[in-house]
C-alpha cells in the first residue's frame, strides 16, 4: 500500500442472487485507480456474515469490545481502515438493501468523520431513492457524505461488457473522485490531528 494515497473501499451493497452490483463496483474501482488518489479495496458485502440481529448494546459505546460474528472480522477490518468509502447500492423498493444497512448498523466509529460517496443503479430513477436514504443514515454516524454521485437509471440497458455506454460516465466519475479525495484529504488530517469529539 502507498502511504502516499488514501485508503478507499468501494462496499457492495447487494447480496442479491443475480445482482449488478460487482460489475458497478469493478468499473468504479478502475475509474479510481486511473485517478491516481486511492489505493482501492472492493469489499463484497456477500463474502461476509452479516446477521440481521443484532447485540443489545451500541457499537458507539461497546468500541472494540463490541461482539461481532467471527464470520465479519474481515469487513470491520477492511471498514476500519478505510480513509473513505464509495457504496455501490440498487434501489430496492425506494430504498436501499438491508443487507446493507445491517452493515452499516454492526458498526460506528468505523464510519466516523470519513467521507462517503455513492454510485447508485435501478430503474427510472437511477437509484437515487437509495441513496437519499443512505445520506440520512451516514449522517447520524457521523461520516460526511459527498454531494456529486454517479445514478445509472435503467442499468440493464446502459451497460455494455461491464461499461456505462454513457461516454459522460466517465468525467462524472472523475467528478466525484475529485470530491471524495478533497474531503478524504481534509478529514484524515484532522482526524490525525486530534480525536473527533463524539
Amino acid at each position: 500500500m502507498d502511504n502516499d494515497k488514501h485508503r478507499l473501499v468501494i462496499l457492495v451493497g447487494s447480496v442479491r442472487e443475480g445482482r449488478f452490483g460487482p460489475v458497478v463496483a469493478q468499473w468504479v474501482a478502475e475509474q479510481a485507480g486511473a485517478h491516481g488518489a486511492f489505493d482501492v479495496d472492493v469489499v463484497d458485502l456477500a463474502a461476509y456474515d452479516v446477521p440481521l440481529t443484532l447485540p443489545a448494546e451500541s457499537p458507539k459505546y461497546a468500541g472494540d469490545a463490541y461482539p461481532r460474528p467471527a464470520g465479519m472480522r474481515g469487513l470491520t477490518e477492511a471498514l476500519s481502515a478505510a480513509d473513505a468509502f464509495v457504496i455501490v447500492t440498487p434501489e430496492y423498493n425506494h430504498s436501499y438493501p438491508a443487507s446493507l444497512k445491517a452493515a452499516i448498523d454492526w458498526h460506528f466509529t468505523q464510519w466516523t468523520a470519513k467521507p462517503v460517496a455513492f454510485v447508485s443503479y435501478g430503474g427510472a430513477a437511477g437509484g437515487r431513492h437509495a441513496v437519499l436514504h443512505l445520506e440520512n443514515v451516514l449522517t447520524e454516524l457521523h461520516a460526511v457524505t459527498v454531494r456529486d454521485g454517479l445514478a445509472f437509471p435503467n442499468y440493464f440497458t446502459a451497460w455494455q461488457d461491464g461499461r456505462p455506454l454513457d461516454p459522460e460516465a466517465a468525467g462524472y466519475a472523475k467528478t466525484l473522485l475529485d470530491q471524495l479525495s478533497w474531503w478524504t484529504a481534509v478529514l484524515r488530517a484532522g482526524r490525525e490531528a486530534a480525536p473527533y469529539p463524539s
